[in-house]
């Protein structure tokens, strides 16, 4: 500052002379220098810039008024105040450069678990490390806070050094400042204890997505990017309880786990997934190529069409021709046949697919695509053998779907449509596709704006006004993958490319609970049109009453999450949304048979203290208290959705009405919607939780029932209990093998472990329902899950979802297996164990190469090895025979040209394994050591 005065100075002693005029530009004009100008003085407030000015340039700019003689005092006077406002800004300057915060870049979270079992509860402890890495700022004793997601509660409030952890609402949590704290200096650490109120699993349940917020500017986030995550000190610390051996899956129980798995012949192994109803096989073999032809019936123009595109796909080109005679591949119509079902014929004279509708058709494309050889999906080859063959085959369930969550993390249109060609590829027919819920909503609904800008959008906020706030480790700033959505254009493309793959598509509206998206959204378009003093527009779609003083609190700790169902402004938004996902499956060619409803979680003390609620009760008194108006809100639901044609779908909670049972509130079947067309999708048969029969009580209550439950079909959850392995464990561990045992008429069978992955206690099962015959004619089909929760990418998606998929198609597919039925125990394990190693070796040496290969390849996962040390020797083993093992002794990662595993290994040392699949993609590798 005082160079800058003093040059002022200077130039103001010469005005006279050299005529200077001053110009100060805002912030971010950059101003060209030319001859005659010099750059004066810039900061990161102005940019001043002197200009020279020739004499004549000065003249009197105010004539009449003041003579020119004036002029250069006037002048000096002008440059005194301009460079006293100069040196004003400097200091300012420089006062905020001294005051300038902590940037958030330069701390340092590290997070590392401590134990599970914590003072022998249901809990777990654990610590995050702050540090700050600046080094000559503090962070302050005051004006800030931390933000972060959390999948556990915190129940220890107070983390020490002066600093609290409490949750916000939701999975949002703060680190605060007490009055205790004395701010963390530069270049030092804390560590901040805390206890979590229950078991921790892995690092996808630490916490994530931490930001920083200054009280000087609370509407601004600040991200704290330098975020580890780190395993337990000692592993033994995983450990759930006293009786728990080993915390953490090891090798070797792995490789114990493994012995079941029988290396079995390629050539022997079926050829055909899913096991169709009937496969003969004959000696020879038909060839296509790039001369073959295609003739179609006229109703199988699409199919055939589609047919073309795959073997173009493998040998360059083929076409479609009229003359059925002359034609390589036929497609014929067979009214002989049942729905889906379909006869595949291969003889030296061509290929023939016999179906009564275009869907069998399909499908008999689909097992001819099994019969290529593996090498016909790696590329374009001159031609493939296809063995001669006879198949009949018909699906067992009607309904064999997939979930996919899109609104806790969302997954782009891209992605979705390479889901939906693997659904094809294993005769999946049912996407149910969950686009709402708490954390958005993904669907443009015309007339409806804000449910995609305030509904989808995820950044701090203070009030849900403008936007959702941040969860599952969105983060601060406004996340745009997560703030992202399909447009109407983009769900009509979806639809209509799943209806070309006979799939159905199923939209879920979450309701009434799991709807704080669709809350929040609708509340900002009241806050809009009431500003316009649009009263009556405002409240259309109004989704909460603003009057309810109802406390309560969501499973996901929200307690603003339920539509008030009392408001005839909810009952307008389900119409107005059904209408348009009508509309927009009718463009497609896909008409909307059902719309899932939602039903799920809805918690108690919702709507007592609603006065819209307290008036549909008095007019109503056939409902007796607030939780009644469940019944209320379903009537009505069905209604809509009659009225349009459709049946109703939802949770499992929509078949179910709350009553007392020993002065404790409890759910039963509810009568009054039985036979009613109502399909239940049911989930909740956690084992050991109470409700294991759930599914067969509502079959055999009256209720179309869908199997989807967690302990086998939920693929979001871990594989196994490793610190490594991502997902969740809330409803147990589901590896390849659970969709493959689940015995959907009688899953009680072969129930093999509980929620921990410990042996299941026979008593669990005691007094519960099983499914009458009556009961089994209300089993639709089997669906697998994929929830997104912690799914925050397309390649975790696929690593969740594949194998697990194959085992899901198989029971949705294939018939009753002998195992299944088979009264005698051991005799039926024994037929399992037959079962289960045709399983895994078709998985790994047939079905995993495809999907490698296949669409760019699917990024499935590859399990880990399994290895012991016996006598100074390193045995190994795989789940999936057919994948490679290699392995290094001298410590480092094993690559694709590593050694391969062939015998056992000798050598002393770290030894370390990993699995490769056929397109040399590993997994994650693991270490034995040999003494």
């Amino acid at each position: 500052p005082g160079i800058i005065l003093s040059s002022l100075c200077n130039c103001a002693k010469t005005a006279n002379s050299s005529n200077i005029w001053f110009n100060i530009c805002p912030i971010g004009v950059t101003k060209k220098v030319v001859p005659g100008e010099q750059p004066f003085f810039m900061d990161a407030l102005n940019r001043i810039t002197l200009h020279t000015f020739s004499a004549n340039r000065l003249q009197n700019p105010f004539p009449g008024h003041l003579s020119s003689v004036y002029w250069p005092s006037i002048l000096l006077c002008m440059y005194k105040i301009i460079f006293t406002l100069a040196f004003l800004i400097l200091c300012c300057y420089a006062i905020a450069q001294k005051k300038q915060p902590l940037q958030a870049v330069t701390l340092g979270i590290e997070w590392q678990f401590i134990t599970n079992h914590f003072q022998q509860g249901d809990q777990h402890a654990a610590t995050i490390k702050l540090t700050n890495h600046d080094k000559k700022l503090s962070l302050p004793q005051t004006g800030w806070v931390i933000y972060f997601n959390a999948v556990h509660d915190i129940v220890k409030k107070d983390a020490g050094y002066g600093l609290e952890i409490s949750r916000v609402y939701g999975d949002l949590f703060q680190i605060r400042p007490a009055a205790a704290f004395q701010g963390l200096h530069p270049q030092t650490s804390i560590s901040l204890d805390y206890i979590s109120g229950s078991r921790m699993v892995n690092y996808t349940e630490a916490p994530s997505g931490f930001y920083l917020v200054w009280d000087s500017s609370p509407a601004t986030a600040h991200p704290i990017s330098n975020l580890t995550i780190l395993p337990p000190a000692d592993i033994q610390k995983f450990k759930k309880n006293d009786r728990d051996q080993s915390g953490n899956i090891t090798p070797a129980m792995v490789y114990e786990q493994n012995k079941s798995s029988i290396d079995i012949p390629g050539s022997t192994l079926p050829k055909v997934f899913p096991t169709p109803v009937s496969y003969k096989e004959a000696e020879g073999s038909f060839s296509l190529n790039a001369l073959s032809t295609i003739s179609a019936d006229a109703v199988f123009e699409h199919e055939a069409a589609y047919l073309v595109s795959e073997l173009t796909t493998v040998l360059g080109a083929v076409k479609v021709i009229r003359d059925d005679r002359r034609a390589t591949i036929r497609l014929h119509y067979d009214q002989t046949q049942k729905a889906e079902a379909y006869t595949l014929t291969v003889s030296s004279a061509g290929i023939t697919i016999a179906a009564a509708d275009a869907t069998g058709i399909f499908y008999g494309i689909q097992s001819l695509k099994c019969l290529f050889p593996l090498s016909a999906w790696k590329g374009t080859v001159a031609e493939i053998a296809i063995p001669l063959a006879t198949i009949t085959d018909a699906p067992r369930f009607t309904y064999r779907g997939l979930h996919i969550d899109v609104a806790r993390n969302f997954q782009s249109k891209a992605q979705i449509l390479r889901m939906l060609n693997w659904m094809a590829m294993y005769k999946l027919n049912k996407l149910h596709f969950h686009f709402s819920d708490d954390e958005g909503w993904r669907i443009e609904i015309p007339g409806l704006p804000e449910l995609t800008t305030v509904g989808v959008k995820r950044g701090h906020t203070g009030d849900s006004k403008k936007e959702l706030s941040p969860t599952y480790g969105s983060g601060g700033p406004v996340n745009l993958l997560q703030s992202s959505y399909y447009t109407r254009e983009d769900y009509i493309a979806i639809v209509k490319f799943a209806r070309g793959r006979h799939i159905e598509v199923i939209p879920e509206i979450e309701t009434p609970g799991h709807a704080r998206a669709a809350i929040k959204a609708m509340q900002a378009r009241y806050n809009r049109l009431s500003g316009k003093g649009d009263s009556i527009e405002a409240v259309r779609y109004l989704l909460h009453d603003i009057n309810d003083q109802s406390v309560y609190q969501s499973v996901q700790y929200y307690h603003d999450n339920v539509m008030c169902v009392g408001l005839p402004s909810v009952y307008a938004f389900v119409e107005k949304v059904t209408d348009e996902l009508i509309a927009m499956h009718k463009e497609a060619g896909s008409p909307l048979t059902t719309i899932h409803m939602g039903g799920d979680e809805v918690p108690g003390g919702v709507w007592e203290k609603s006065p819209v609620c307290q008036t549909v009760l008095a007019h109503h008194p056939v409902y007796k208290n607030a939780s009644e108006l469940w019944l209320y809100y379903w009537g009505k639901v069905n209604d809509i959705a009659k009225a349009r044609g459709l049946y109703v779908s939802g949770w499992e909670e929509m078949g179910m009405r709350p009553t007392e049972l020993d002065n404790r509130k409890t759910m039963i079947v509810n009568p009054a919607f039985a036979n009613a067309d109502f399909h239940t999708y049911v989930w909740n048969n956690v084992i050991g939780f109470g409700s294991e029969d759930l599914p067969y009580r509502l079959a055999n209550g009256g209720y179309k029932v869908i199997l989807c439950p967690v302990s086998n079909l939920y693929f979001d959850l871990a594989y196994q209990q490793d610190f490594y392995e991502p997902g969740y464990y809330w409803g147990g561990f589901v590896d390849v093998d659970k969709p493959f045992y689940f015995i959907p008429f009688d899953y009680y069978k072969n129930t093999k472990v509980d929620r921990n992955g410990d042996p299941v206690d026979p008593s669990v099962f005691t007094g519960k329902d099983r499914l009458t015959a009556y009961g089994r004619q209300n089993i639709m089909g089997i669906q697998g899950h994929l929830w997104s929760e912690n799914i925050t990418s397309p390649q975790l998606l696929e690593y969740q979802a594949f194998p697990k998929i194959l085992g899901l198609a198989e029971r949705a597919w294939a018939a009753d297996p002998e195992w299944a039925t088979e009264k005698d125990k051991d005799r039926s394990a024994s037929l399992y164990a037959r079962a289960w190693n045709v399983f895994v070796n078709v998985l790994g040496k047939r079905e995993l190469t495809k999907l490698a290969w296949y669409q760019g390849g699917a990024r499935f996962r590859i399990p880990t090895v399994g290895a012991i040390v016996d006598k100074g020797v390193v045995f190994a083993n795989i789940q999936l025979p057919g994948l490679q093992i290699r392995y290094t002794t001298d410590g480092s990662e094993p690559g694709n040209t590593s050694a391969i595993y062939s015998a056992p290994v000798t050598t002393k040392g770290i030894i370390t394994f990993r699995a490769f699949d056929d397109k040399g993609r590993g997994g994650r590798s693991i270490k034995v050591e040999n003494r």
